[in-house]
């Protein structure tokens, strides 16, 4: 059995412009150990989609209004909020995009550390302390005892992440997620921590969701690849698969758009761009909603007239969509038809 299954899942937003389909019939499984990479522009549906699993999402405006998250096959979304306290942190935790904003400025770092060693392992206020200190070493931050008692703004951008990775694995969960980890950082530390996910990933036999826009980072970090686009899931796959073999337009533009550097020089050719806008997803598409801005589609396809539906193309390699690259070899694409 799969550590996760997300079935068919939809959340909306109710907003007085009307109903937002941020996440429109997502279905994905992850194994336990493995690493899932969620690719996609912004506003796609990724970060919701981790929210949802999580039961963070804001309500109202949002609902989970159909489909299951299956967490060793309990459904997440029937419980209620103490019962999902017990899961967050405990089981499932999770790195936010900006560890400004996730830390409370007027708290001391050791003391939002041993609150979740207190809530869920009922460890003393001595122990709690003790472990504290070692998860801040074992982030790889110097002088931990004494940094243990700084304020939040005394830590540096890399530091703070740091100290929000330490609490997600403070329980040792058995699912990490974590979302656009490394945007708010330099290149060098995005680097450095990226690989520090990998490691305690490794050494705490973890399984995880790694949310980004980043294509170069998931062809680093990621086992298999989720790309969505406009709230729906439009290709998954192996990572050396969907990046040998991608099949959806989507992610050929995706790929496209990777500035490509060989031994010698830079590649001179132009990157890939993509016309138009993604959709108002108030009002999406009744077909594909990539089709107004996909290259293969016209108005006599059926893409343009029915939604595709998530198939698998090939074992382990799912793709929504009627041009699948490897059903239109030698059909030349023209931007804009």
């Amino acid at each position: 059995m799969a550590l996760l299954e997300v079935k068919n899942l939809h959340t909306h937003f109710f907003t007085r412009e009307g109903v937002v389909r941020a996440v429109d019939g997502v279905d994905f499984e992850l194994e336990r150990g493995r690493t899932l990479g969620i690719v996609g522009e912004s506003g796609c549906g990724k970060s919701v989609t981790a929210l949802s699993i999580m039961g963070l999402i804001p309500k109202p405006p949002a609902k989970i209004v159909e489909g299951q998250v299956l967490f060793e096959g309990r459904d997440l979304t029937e419980l209620d909020e103490g019962e999902l306290e017990d899961v967050r942190g405990r089981h499932i935790a999770m790195i936010f995009q900006d560890p400004m904003t996730s830390l409370n400025p007027t708290l001391k770092i050791g003391t939002q550390l041993t609150e979740t060693l207190r809530r869920h392992l009922g460890m003393s206020k001595d122990a709690a302390r003790k472990r504290a200190i070692e998860l801040l070493e074992e982030v790889h931050i110097p002088n931990a005892a004494a940094r243990l008692d700084d304020y939040p703004h005394r830590y540096s951008g890399g530091m703070r992440q740091r100290v929000m990775i330490a609490g997600a694995i403070a329980c040792n969960p058995k699912l990490l997620i974590a979302d656009e980890p490394s945007t708010a950082l330099d290149v060098t530390v995005q680097a450095r921590i990226l690989d520090l996910l990998e490691e305690l990933r490794k050494a705490h036999d973890m399984a995880m969701i790694l949310i980004t826009h980043d294509m170069g980072v998931v062809a680093e970090a990621a086992d298999e690849v989720a790309v969505m686009y406009a709230g729906q899931l439009v290709e998954r796959a192996g990572v050396q698969d969907l990046f040998d073999r991608p099949e959806h337009p989507y992610t050929e533009a995706l790929l496209g758009a990777l500035p490509h550097v060989d031994e010698e020089h830079v590649r001179e050719s132009r990157l890939t761009t993509i016309p138009g806008r993604p959709p108002n997803l108030v009002d999406p598409p009744e077909a594909c909603r990539f089709g107004p801005r996909c290259p293969y589609a016209s108005l006599n396809d059926s893409c343009t007239q029915v939604e595709p539906q998530l198939r698998e193309l090939r074992k382990g390699h799912w793709v929504r969509s009627a041009h699948p690259a490897s059903e239109r070899a030698g059909v030349p694409a023209e931007v804009g038809a």
